[in-house]
């Protein structure tokens, strides 16, 4: 029989379900999270969750927050459950579920709330997940971009602030003048230095304020950097279905994710923090060779398989896995271009790392989706693939591979595939890549020029050299002649 998922369940799960073992009733807070996605309760939520299981950390339980439409759905999907979430681990030699019970609360969405819950001093981390795009970086300077609309919306208004940092620095404004030790502010989103990004940004926003407290901030906040990894799909009614077919719940906001975890953090935490080291966290003095590795190696294969695999016609990432062609790709891209780019790290063997990574890419059972990975190619490329092209090419090294994966990247955006099908472009920036795509595909691409996403590359003569030839080799052979031209 399915049972409802809530609080009055727990003692009763089906056989197959792991239940929190610890009592609820006996947490308090001492984390506010921003974004309660399914990335976050896969990873951050699990380890609490694990750390709490030990009898420790019991003052450490986590408060939801958000400030967009979706967050208040989501929100009102686990009110109704008491907060709790089922995670399916996604194994291939068999299916795991068990509930997790860190998150106690989720806030109404509203910044005049939210700001007031920041200034209670049981809330020593604010942790992140807001996307990589969520940071207002400048693609040119790579800085704060004070001037971006929702930035310039909350300069006018700071009481009622909209964005995240407008609520961050309200609140810390507060616990400055009434002399509170400040927060400190975790970001767990993939951006390579993620603490400093989201450092630019809240002083960034403070500085643009008349009066704002980026002196005390910059001198008195902490911002860890930190290395996140779980390959974490969407929840849609297939997975719904299974939770509620193979584990007998009944859950309106299920997470499934794959087996593998990683979690590596610098130790910043001058407010405190929970013992995390005790189930699996790494704690490092520097995460930046981390950061790089997963960012290139993981989050650069990804973009690697992601456009061959939507234009050859696959849905799902490990069926573009499974295509001779793009395994090959992606292996000698790897391997040639990408695994020389990343500093060594004493102890980390990086061919173990990638073999590592394309056995978690062809994984049937996590059902990871080809489009998901296409999201947002604007603000992925620029952090995952185009620096490895510039390092490379400053050591006067070879990017035929990596300018393939660019070429590709813009054939995408002609929103086709190879079959004449449609595709569906969802970038912010979508406007600007279908009209780029257009004059490379349809134009002269010996007068094409880049967009400003593209930075310095966008004038360096041997990258557009290099992505002109392979925009040529997809033009005149298809995606899978030019893949097959590659690997010869």
């Amino acid at each position: 029989m399915t049972k409802k998922l809530d609080e009055t369940v727990l003692h009763s799960l089906p056989e197959n379900v792991l239940a929190p073992a610890y009592d609820r009733n006996l947490l308090s807070p001492g984390i506010l999270h921003i974004g309660v996605g399914n990335f976050h309760r896969a990873h951050q939520a699990i380890y609490l969750n694990r750390l709490f299981e030990l009898g420790e950390g019991h003052d450490w339980a986590i408060v939801g927050a958000g400030l967009k439409p979706y967050d208040s759905a989501m929100r009102e999907r686990l009110k109704a459950q008491d907060w709790l979430t089922t995670v399916v681990e996604l194994d291939p030699n068999g299916l795991s579920a068990r509930v997790c019970g860190s998150m106690i609360d989720f806030l109404e969405v509203d910044p005049v709330h939210l700001i007031e819950r920041l200034c209670q001093p049981d809330i020593r981390i604010v942790s992140l997940t807001i996307t990589e795009g969520g940071y207002f970086v400048d693609p040119v300077t790579g800085g704060f971009d004070a001037s971006h609309p929702d930035i310039q919306a909350d300069l006018k208004a700071p009481e009622t602030p909209a964005s995240v940092f407008g609520v961050l620095v309200a609140a810390l404004a507060r616990r400055k003048e009434s002399g509170q030790a400040p927060f400190t502010i975790m970001s767990c989103d993939n951006l390579p230095e993620n603490g400093h990004v989201a450092k630019q940004a809240v002083v960034g926003y403070a500085g643009a304020l008349n009066d704002g407290p980026a002196d005390w901030i910059e001198k008195n906040v902490a911002f860890p950097n930190g290395m996140v990894d779980c390959i974490t799909p969407a929840t849609g009614e297939r997975e719904r279905a299974l939770v509620k077919e193979t584990f007998g719940l009944e859950d309106a906001a299920p997470v499934v994710c794959e087996p593998f975890r990683q979690w590596v953090l610098e130790d910043n935490f001058p407010a405190g923090r929970p013992a995390l080291e005790k189930v699996g966290v790494e704690f490092v003095g520097d995460v930046a060779p981390y950061e790089l590795m997963k960012l290139r190696i993981l989050n650069g294969g990804h973009a690697a398989i992601a456009y061959p695999g939507a234009l050859l016609g696959h849905y799902f990432v490990h069926d573009a896995m499974a295509d001779p062609l793009i395994h090959a790709y992606l292996k000698k891209l790897e391997e040639t271009e990408i695994l020389p780019t990343v500093p060594v790290i004493p102890g980390v063997s990086f061919q173990d790392y990638l073999a590592t990574v394309m056995e978690r890419f062809s994984n049937p059972a996590v059902g990871d989706t080809i489009p998901r990975l296409c999201l947002d190619g604007s603000n992925r490329q620029p952090k995952f693939i185009l620096p490895t092209i510039l390092d490379r090419l400053n050591a006067g090294l070879s990017v035929t591979g990596l300018a393939l994966e660019t070429a590709l990247w813009c054939r995408y955006c002609l929103e086709k595939d190879e079959a004449g099908k449609p595709l569906t472009l969802e970038d912010e920036n979508a406007p600007v890549l279908r009209a780029w795509a257009q004059s490379v595909f349809t134009g002269n691409a010996e007068t094409v020029t880049l967009p400003d996403l593209f930075g310095e590359l966008k004038t360096h003569k041997n990258f557009e050299h290099a992505f002109r030839g392979a925009v040529g080799n997809i033009s005149n052979h298809g995606v899978a002649g030019a893949l097959k031209n590659y690997l010869s």
